[in-house]
C-alpha cells in the first residue's frame, strides 16, 4: 500500500515536471546600442519568473522563461519596458537596441582622404597589364569571314589548338595571377595593422597569429565588416588559450 502511494506521488511529480518543462521557452538574441552598430555588454536580462542572464562581449544572451513571463533589459540599473514572452515572434532571435550610445570595439570613422592607391585600383591595373592572360580561354574551332564574304575556319585558332605547351603555360600563368590576386586581397583585409588594432598583439606573437588564423579567400571576400571583425576577435580568444598569451593592452 505504501509502495503504491509512493509510486502515485512520483508519477504526479513527474507529470507536473513534464508540464512545466513543456511550457518553458528559451529566449536568445543580441543587444545593440542606439545606432545598432555596437554590441552592449553586461546588460541584465530579467524575467518576471525570477531568472536572469547577462549579455557577453558580443551582446548575446540566452534566458529560460515560462510562456506566461515577461522579460526586460537593465543597463546601468535602468530598465526597458517589459516584453511579454507570448508576443515574441522569434524566441531564437529576439534582438533589441537600447536608447543609449555605446563606444564599441569597432566604430565608423569620419571621412578620411587617402592619396595612395586602393586595393581595387591595384587589382584593376594588374588586370589591364595582363589582360591577355586573364582573358585567356582554351582554344577551340571558330569561323571567320574572308574579304570575299566566304565563311571559313579561323586559322589562328586552329593553329593554337595544337600549341599544347603554349596553352598549358598560359593556363598555368592565368591561375597563378588569380591566386596572387586572391592572396593580395586577403593581405588587404587581414593586415597586420588591422589585426593589431583589434587584438593588441605585437612582435613574434602577432606573427604567429597572422599565420595560424589567416582566413581563406572565400570567407574574406563574402564576409561583411562585423562578421570579419568578430572572426578575428574569436580567433584571438582561442589563441590566448592555445599560446598562453596574456591579454594585450589595446592602443
Amino acid at each position: 500500500m505504501l509502495l503504491s502511494f509512493r509510486n502515485t506521488i512520483f508519477i504526479c511529480l513527474l507529470m507536473l515536471w513534464s508540464s512545466v518543462t513543456r511550457s518553458q521557452i528559451t529566449i536568445s538574441g543580441t543587444v545593440l546600442d542606439s545606432g545598432r552598430v555596437n554590441y552592449v555588454e553586461n546588460v541584465r536580462v530579467v524575467s518576471t519568473g525570477g531568472l536572469f542572464a547577462l549579455t557577453d562581449s558580443l551582446g548575446r544572451y540566452t534566458i529560460l522563461v515560462m510562456e506566461s513571463d515577461s522579460i526586460s533589459f537593465y543597463y546601468k540599473n535602468k530598465p526597458t519596458q517589459k516584453f511579454p514572452v507570448k508576443q515574441i515572434a522569434d524566441p531564437a532571435k529576439f534582438d533589441i537596441s537600447l536608447h543609449v550610445p555605446v563606444k564599441g570595439k569597432y566604430h565608423v570613422m569620419n571621412e578620411v582622404v587617402v592619396f595612395s592607391k586602393t586595393h581595387k585600383q591595384d587589382s584593376l591595373e594588374n588586370r589591364e597589364t595582363y589582360a591577355d592572360v586573364f582573358n585567356y580561354k582554351k582554344p577551340g574551332l571558330s569561323t571567320s569571314i574572308t574579304p570575299g564574304g566566304m565563311v571559313g575556319a579561323d586559322l589562328d585558332e586552329l593553329i593554337n589548338i595544337f600549341r599544347f605547351r603554349r596553352n598549358k603555360r598560359l593556363k598555368s600563368f592565368q591561375q597563378r595571377l588569380e591566386t596572387e590576386e586572391q592572396e593580395k586581397y586577403i593581405d588587404y583585409r587581414f593586415s597586420r595593422v588591422f589585426v593589431k588594432r583589434i587584438t593588441g598583439l605585437t612582435g613574434p606573437t602577432l606573427d604567429s597569429f597572422m599565420v595560424w588564423y589567416r582566413p581563406d579567400y572565400m570567407f574574406t571576400k563574402y564576409s561583411d565588416e562585423i562578421t570579419f571583425n568578430e572572426y578575428i576577435l574569436k580567433a584571438y580568444y582561442q589563441f590566448q588559450k592555445i599560446a598562453f598569451v596574456p591579454e594585450a593592452k589595446k592602443d
